[in-house]
């Protein structure tokens, strides 16, 4: 196939989950410059919408974690574009918290936001995808706290890890018509990484703790959702693309005198 062809996404209509900050709007911006008409939802309409060389994404509301809210937006999507070639679940995350204490109110609110609703938002996206003639993608976005300790997001690394099981699943379910993948980053440098790491000088200290020497930036991770979601990538179903820069150096390294 020709590569230039299989990331041209013109004419291709693609939803991202939580795509108006963060990651999710680095990943709106990848399919903006490959020329895909690019939809992004949130509960609220944000000042800023990504955009690239004059073309904007288009904002839909809608509450992940609300199914009546999923479903007029699917609605929308299909009466005001005609279909849906590509859904990436971004939306999610989780504020610090110690699993001692944390009530389960809150480790329920978590696991909703980050686990239940990302699949309630494939089954509506799968059943226009299994309509079209070409099918879809659905990608998950994951995390490296499904894969390693998860200290203080514990309910979060919990969800994740449960993402990726259900991504092998429903790859085997909704196949052929429906590829479904995962894409797990490392660490991100978005607007908000001054809350988890510090000042800069607290971002450079734990950028150097990656073999890459610094943190993703969200471009990063919309480049490899561009080409997973890809004609370039029609064999990949049930799998996990891991973005996290060579990993983290184990800890008896530097603990080690010898």
């Amino acid at each position: 196939m020709d590569i230039q062809a299989g990331l041209n996404y013109q004419g291709k209509v693609v939803l991202i989950t939580g795509g108006a900050k963060g990651v999710g709007a680095g990943i709106a911006r990848s399919f903006l410059k490959v020329g895909a008409q690019v939809i992004v939802c949130g509960r609220n309409q944000p000042d800023d919408l990504p955009s690239v060389d004059g073309k904007q994404a288009v904002f839909l509301t809608a509450d992940v974690k609300d199914l009546e809210s999923l479903g007029q937006m699917f609605s929308r999507i299909k009466e005001d574009f005609g279909r849906l070639d590509a859904v990436i679940n971004n939306a999610g995350g989780s504020p610090s918290a110690e699993a001692a204490t944390a009530s389960p109110r809150y480790s329920e609110s978590i696991i909703r936001l980050n686990l239940i609703a990302p699949l309630n938002v494939a089954q509506m996206a799968n059943s226009i995808m299994q309509e079209q003639e070409q099918g879809g993608v659905i990608v998950f976005i994951g995390s490296i706290s499904a894969l390693r300790p998860s200290p203080l997001t514990a309910a979060y690394g919990a969800a994740k890890a449960g993402i990726l099981s259900l991504a092998t699943s429903l790859a085997v379910e909704w196949a052929p018509k429906v590829r479904v993948v995962t894409v797990s980053p490392g660490l991100v440098r978005t607007e908000q990484s001054h809350q988890h790491y510090g000042d800069e000088d607290g971002i450079a200290a734990v950028s150097a703790t990656i073999p890459a020497g610094r943190l993703a930036d969200p471009e990063d991770i919309g480049a490899a959702c561009v080409y997973i979601a890809s004609p370039l990538a029609s064999y990949a179903s049930g799998c996990n693309l891991l973005l996290h820069g060579g990993g983290e150096a184990p800890a008896f390294l530097a603990a080690s005198n010898a």
